[in-house]
């Protein structure tokens, strides 16, 4: 492959793209405000491409299809699960946690929110909060870093070493550069490729494969059981596949997008937009693995190219149906999700860093520029820290990301459901919350009980914690009584 190739020159563009949105990005960029959440600015739109870009990485085009190729249609579970925990995201949090950060104090984070909802004066919940987003986002980070290594070392063929920093230098550079905005408005570009790619590539294998009817044939041909929902499926693993969708109440990267919109009446339309979004791409992943049963059982002679590994469906497909030029900008969709998400989470770790730590604690008088230079600072710093991680594709600290996911939703999950729904929720009850989450998943994913996915213990146990440490304690001060009931008044006017 040669540097004028059409894979290289739409790569090229697509970063170059993305570097530009940065750099404007950087003049819209004056407060940590600014940097952190946009200045709560987003539209519906943006609001809604946003927090899908942000929600799917790269296992949307690569792991999802690799599951439904290998397995066939009863690995779809996990996905009917994240549609339904994301629409009940977008209806039951989206809207109150965008006025609530509004109403106390103007929180920027979730711990800051954290703080002042609950008037933790001691900050234990702001310290344990921050430290949890750190330690499970540099391992996320470091996911995403080897995922854009593996791409950049498959698609060019150079050295995993070498990839890993081209990977992950365009990332970085936008985002230290232009903050949220950046991020949000790369985000937008990101997720109309990640759609576009989605719906036109199982369009085209499917009219190759011969249509509709020859297409079902050919799948249900290389086995009977590819179309059956249930195949080999249990009660324990329909639940645990289901349960992923628990995980979106407690997403810090996704909750930031709704903390950022416009206002609360911007919420509905941004739902609309966000779910038809989500359930659009995940049926075309869906799409992609099943056709590409149909593609390799007709052409066995090609099935060689995703025999050693069925999560380059997406990408052998691209390679043999298209122009190499639309190819090109398919698999640039790959990249998009990759960087999507590896981007707001570099970001929520900054902003941990900075509101939480060097504002909170180190420099409570800090100006604005400082605060933004801060912000930029800690982002690269997360990343050296990743890419670290990252160095040693095979290291053990990668396997925490297995059940990252899990952790932010059960520590953090039902501590924002019942801070937005429970008038009588306390300090205690969301510090209790927060610890039997964290260690109920941790201490589950060691055992193995049942075969159970950690998110459903881990949520049920701090949500019991919420409600018993809340109702054993002193009650809520006057002061959060009526905050919480202004906030209800503030959503009845906007319609959210």
């Amino acid at each position: 492959m040669t540097p004028s190739s059409p894979l290289y020159i739409t790569f090229a563009i697509y970063i170059l793209g993305m570097l530009g949105i940065g750099f404007a990005a950087w003049r819209h960029t004056r407060s940590l405000d600014d940097y952190i959440l946009g200045g709560r600015s987003l539209g519906s739109f943006v609001t809604a491409m946003s927090a899908g870009a942000s929600d799917m990485s790269g296992w949307l085009l690569l792991g999802l299809p690799g599951a439904l190729y290998s397995g066939g249609l009863s690995e779809s579970w996990i996905a009917i699960g994240l549609v339904a925990g994301a629409w009940c995201n977008w209806k039951y949090v989206a809207a109150p946690l965008r006025v609530y950060t509004e109403r106390t104090a103007n929180a920027l984070t979730l711990p800051d929110y954290f703080t002042h909802r609950f008037e933790d004066r001691s900050r234990i919940l702001r310290v344990l909060s921050a430290i949890v987003i750190l330690v499970f986002f540099a391992v996320y980070c470091a996911s995403g870093i080897v995922a854009g290594a593996r791409l950049f070392e498959a698609m060019f063929q150079v050295p995993y070493a070498q990839a890993l920093w081209l990977g992950a230098a365009a990332t970085i550079a936008y985002t230290v550069v232009g903050g949220f905005l950046a991020v949000s408005w790369t985000d937008t570009v990101q997720a109309s490729l990640m759609i576009f790619a989605l719906l036109l590539t199982p369009m085209v294998v499917m009219i190759a494969s011969g249509g509709p009817a020859a297409s079902v044939a050919l799948i249900e041909q290389a086995n009977p059981g590819n179309l059956d929902l249930f195949k080999g499926a249990s009660l324990v693993g329909i639940v645990s596949l289901m349960a992923w969708g628990l995980g979106y109440f407690g997403q810090p990267h996704i909750l930031a997008r709704f903390m950022a919109a416009e206002s609360g009446a911007a919420i509905p339309a941004a739902r609309r937009i966000g779910m038809t979004w989500m359930v659009l791409c995940l049926a075309g992943a869906v799409a992609v693995g099943l056709l590409g049963i149909a593609w390799f059982t007709a052409h066995p002679d090609q099935a060689g190219m995703v025999k050693a590994n069925p999560e380059r469906v997406f990408i052998a497909l691209s390679g043999l149906l298209f122009n190499p030029w639309i190819a090109g900008v398919l698999l640039s969709a790959i990249l998009a999700a990759i960087m999507s998400t590896l981007s707001c989470q570099l970001l929520v770790c900054s902003s941990a860093l900075t509101e939480d730590f060097y504002k909170g604690f180190l420099r409570p008088a800090a100006n604005q520029r400082e605060l933004v230079w801060v912000g930029r600072l800690t982002v690269l710093l997360v990343a050296l820290l990743a890419i670290w991680l990252a160095s040693d594709p095979d290291s053990r600290v990668l396997g925490l990301v297995s059940y990252a996911w899990a952790g932010f939703g059960a520590a953090f999950g039902p501590v924002v459901l019942f801070s937005l729904g429970w008038k009588r929720m306390t300090r205690n009850g969301a510090l209790a919350g927060m610890v039997v989450g964290a260690v109920t998943v941790l201490v589950w994913k060691q055992a193995g009980w049942f075969g159970l996915y950690e998110m459903v213990p881990g949520f049920v146990f701090a949500s019991l914690a919420i409600v018993i440490a809340s109702l054993a304690g002193p009650a809520p001060s006057p002061a959060m009584l009526e905050a919480f009931d202004e906030v209800r008044g503030q959503l009845h006017r906007d319609g959210a």
